[in-house]
């Protein structure tokens, strides 16, 4: 028995049955789930999964175009001298 991270609904399942990555959905409130931990039996909505996703994927962006910037700032001054 494990709890659904979105609601608080008591969610019966074979702990023994489960890997990490497996997916569920919560009876009460229809929300997709995650298996993210085993021990203890960890959970997190699928939404929250994909948002944590695109965070790292705009924290890559936003380094990739950090770098570009300096690169740029080097150039300048060199041109400055």
């Amino acid at each position: 028995m494990v709890n659904c991270p979105n609601c608080d609904a008591m969610i019966d399942v074979d702990e023994d049955d489960l890997d990490e990555g497996d997916t569920l959905t919560c009876e009460e409130c229809s929300a997709d789930l995650s298996v993210t931990g085993l021990s203890p039996l960890e959970l997190e909505t699928q939404e929250d999964e994909d948002e944590e996703d695109e965070e790292e994927e705009e924290d890559l962006h936003y380094d990739e175009d950090a770098d570009e910037d300096e690169d740029e700032e080097e150039e300048e001054e060199e041109d400055w001298h």
